[in-house]
């Protein structure tokens, strides 16, 4: 006996229940508290920016883009914190993979050490920065009022955020998956390509993110390493408080708005990459 396949009534379609809300009344009116803090701190003076810069018109941003000096302390600051940000994933990577897998002397005190930059002054951190590696630098190293000051200055801000971010994921990460891949034929280099590279690719990119948002947004030390060059060494910040000493908030806020533009455009990327670098096999 056969059975004809045309007859056997269709499966219904499945339906995609809605997800229900977990939240208890105390977990919600933690969330509103929470929002409403955060809408306090970020969201309405983040508000209040784009509409300052929105009351000159498009005129506003027009001129700030097309003034030289403007694009070029705008073009200065993003390429730098780019390529800060480039150099930190790799460096902060190699640190944080030492100080995880490595044990050695001293390590206790560089672990302190790293994170000196999120305590220190940022205006400490350039009268360092300054005397190390300004006109009387005892190394005979002087970057000062040139744009490897810029980088230099960007570099020891930002060095702590790609290690910090990293160094907790390869702690969960067990050394024994990598030995068995090995053990299964899989080179070094396939290895970290498919097994540690997408666990740390989450890590990697929110530090880069970090370092990226800190470095266009640096002010202290600059102030005294760069000099402020306008053309050469000035970057955003300190165009925006330009604006402001001579009473062009509008101005001021259309720059601010594009540096908040670039970082969430880079924001974005990052997670975009991270995501697919995360899901490859």
């Amino acid at each position: 006996m056969t059975v004809d396949l045309l007859d056997t009534p269709a499966s219904p379609p499945r339906t995609r229940r809605a997800r229900r809300s977990t939240l208890t009344r105390s977990s919600g009116l933690g969330l509103g508290v929470a929002l409403v803090w955060f809408s306090l701190l970020v969201l309405i003076p983040l508000c209040l920016v784009v509409i300052t810069a929105a009351e000159g018109g498009w005129s506003t941003f027009s001129s700030v883009l097309q003034n030289p000096q403007t694009a070029a302390a705008l073009r200065l600051t993003v390429f730098e914190a780019m390529a800060v940000s480039l150099l930190n994933v790799v460096m902060g990577t190699l640190i944080a993979w030492v100080l995880v897998r490595d044990d050695f002397w001293g390590k206790r005190a560089l672990e302190v050490v790293i994170d000196i930059p999120f305590a220190l002054p940022t205006i400490v951190a350039g009268l360092v920065l300054l005397s190390l590696y300004g006109p009387t630098s005892p190394l005979g190293i002087d970057v000062a009022n040139t744009r490897w000051s810029v980088f230099l200055a960007l570099l020891f801000v930002t060095l702590p955020f790609v290690v910090r971010t990293v160094e907790p994921v390869l702690m969960e990460l067990d050394p024994e998956v990598e030995q068995a891949a090995m053990s299964l034929g899989a080179s070094r280099a396939t290895t970290v390509r498919r097994i540690i590279l997408p666990a740390l690719a989450p890590a990697i990119t929110a530090g880069a993110a970090l370092s990226f948002a800190r470095g266009i947004s640096e002010y202290g030390s600059l102030v005294l390493l760069s000099g402020n060059l306008p053309l050469k060494t000035e970057v955003a910040s300190v165009r925006i408080l330009t604006y402001i000493e001579n009473g062009n908030e509008a101005a001021a806020a259309s720059v601010a708005v594009i540096m908040l533009v670039v970082a969430l455009a880079a924001i974005a990327a990052l997670e975009i990459l991270s995501r697919r670098v995360s899901r490859r096999d």
